[in-house]
């Protein structure tokens, strides 16, 4: 890539994109997310609409937008969820990273992460960062473990897609 991209925090200005970019990723990469294509568009784009309010942003809920640049169209996304019980505040969940294919191979995940990193770090109590990956994504794999990702399990048929099992492999990173 010519120069890093912009990283943001998305707002609801950026609604309508995210959700494009989101259903991109659903119908592409099916095994990637929990969340099905049809279910997205069922919900629609509203579904988000919490989350990029902010709110709860410096509390460990965010979405984070890569665009190559600030009058550039969104190209990479990913989010933060913080667990909500008394007892699990110590943890948050990587959701959603995706990139675009026309945009792949120019360090962008890895840009999105790294902003997700410095910022979960800055969180209040927060101490650890999880996320689920396809047993199969090697390259994701790779990425996460390159962060200082640890696979600590694997969920045998986390997912099934077209009556087709997909396992999962669970990975964290102490703070």
């Amino acid at each position: 890539m010519d120069r890093a991209p912009l990283i943001r925090q998305l707002n609801p200005a950026d609604r309508d994109a995210f959700f494009q970019l989101r259903l991109r990723g659903l119908r592409a990469h099916p095994e990637a997310f929990a969340q099905s294509y049809q279910e997205a568009l069922e919900k629609g784009p509203a579904q988000h609409d919490a989350i990029l309010q902010g709110v709860r942003a410096a509390d460990g809920d965010f979405l984070l937008g890569a665009f190559p640049a600030s009058d550039e169209p969104l190209i990479g996304v990913v989010g933060l969820m913080r667990g909500q019980r008394l007892k699990e505040q110590h943890k948050a969940s990587v959701v959603g990273l995706y990139v675009a294919p026309e945009a792949g191979g120019r360090g962008i995940g890895r840009a999105l992460m790294e902003e997700l990193l410095v910022r979960g770090a800055r969180i209040e109590g927060l101490r650890q960062i999880q996320l689920a990956v396809s047993s199969t994504n090697e390259p994701a794999r790779r990425l996460y473990e390159s962060l200082g990702f640890r696979r600590y399990g694997r969920e045998v048929d986390a997912l099934c897609i077209d009556g087709l099992f997909h396992d999962t492999d669970l990975m964290a990173r102490v703070l």
